[in-house]
């Protein structure tokens, strides 16, 4: 399991060392051909065997409770519905081995039919358990890996915990810039900047000129390592905006974290009511969006596409 093995290669630490780790803690055991076959994605491990496998590797307690709920997620989802015949079966370690087929009294059937059922429940199980297993590294990649670099995401196919979105864009350091030219309305009474970034990269500090004048400055987020997306709001001076139909922006990077965009989408006010203006979306697959709104970059120094969740609540999308 991928997210398993990420853990056990930051940990930098050998099987037989977990085994000793688990049996001092005085838990759930660890037995090394455990671990080697859970790694290796031959079987779906038990809660507690990898929770204390998750310890062994010093994985911090406050991250536990999102790989259980994963663990009990992706198992509800997975384990077939079952008859009043079939019911999952574990061996003396704990690793599910098959579902066996459980007689009512009286009904013995024959040895035959005893060994088809058998055949069917371990072919049941091999389907079950990779996919178990990857569908579990999936919602875990979701919930608790940390962000190593700019391209390390989830499958967007995974639905249920948050918002899913993939996106593609571009990352430049600090003083490299990012330069773009959107449409508005000259009737427009003010004008709203709204950048698409990933927070998994905390503290990008950027400042932002319309038209060659100083305008307004995207301020430091914190970094959030599990719901990176965020929609980030500028509002633009409106003397730099009315009577314009034409808006030049630059940002500017001025923060040691760098500075990441994928989308952006330009509101303006017109009449009392705000909609949208224009959109330009970043990255190698919107070449021509970026052609479109005359898109340029100065000392780019990442690009690609990126896999993350917003916050499960709508409201906490879009920060100030």
């Amino acid at each position: 399991m991928k997210l398993l093995t990420e853990q056990f290669a930051r940990a930098d630490v050998s099987l037989r060392e977990l085994q000793t780790r688990a049996d001092r803690a005085g838990g759930t055991r660890l037995p090394r051909t455990t671990c080697a076959d859970m790694l290796a994605g031959r079987r779906f491990p038990k809660k507690a065997v990898m929770v204390a496998f998750l310890q062994g590797c010093r994985v911090p307690d406050h991250q536990l409770p999102a790989w259980e709920r994963a663990w009990e997620r992706v198992r509800v989802n997975q384990m077939p519905s079952g008859s009043t015949e079939d019911r999952s079966v574990e061996s003396s370690n704990g690793a599910p081995l098959a579902v066996q087929v459980m007689t009512a009294p009286g009904n013995t059937g024959t040895a035959r039919a005893a060994g088809r059922r058998r055949r069917r429940a371990v072919l049941l199980t091999a389907v079950l358990v990779p996919t178990a297993a990857v569908t579990l590294s999936a919602l875990i990649a979701q919930r608790v890996t940390p962000q190593r670099g700019p391209s390390e995401g989830v499958p967007d196919h995974i639905v249920g915990l948050a918002h899913i979105v993939s996106d593609d864009g571009r990352a430049f350091p600090r003083g490299g810039s990012s330069r773009f030219t959107v449409t508005v309305d000259p009737a427009n009474a003010g004008v709203q900047l709204i950048r698409r970034l990933d927070v998994g990269v905390g503290l990008q500090h950027a400042t932002i000129t319309v038209n060659g004048a100083s305008a307004a400055k995207w301020r430091p987020l914190l970094q959030d390592s599990i719901y990176k997306w965020r929609n980030q709001i500028v509002t633009l001076p409106p003397n730099l905006t009315t009577g314009r139909r034409s808006l030049t922006i630059v940002n500017t990077c001025v923060s040691s974290s760098g500075f990441n965009e994928f989308l952006y989408t330009v509101r303006h006010k017109v009449n009392g009511v705000w909609s949208t203006a224009d959109t330009v979306d970043i990255g190698r697959h919107h070449t021509a969006s970026e052609a479109t709104h005359d898109y340029r970059i100065v000392g780019e120094d990442w690009a690609d596409t990126q896999t993350f969740a917003y916050p499960p609540r709508k409201e906490d999308w879009s920060v100030q």
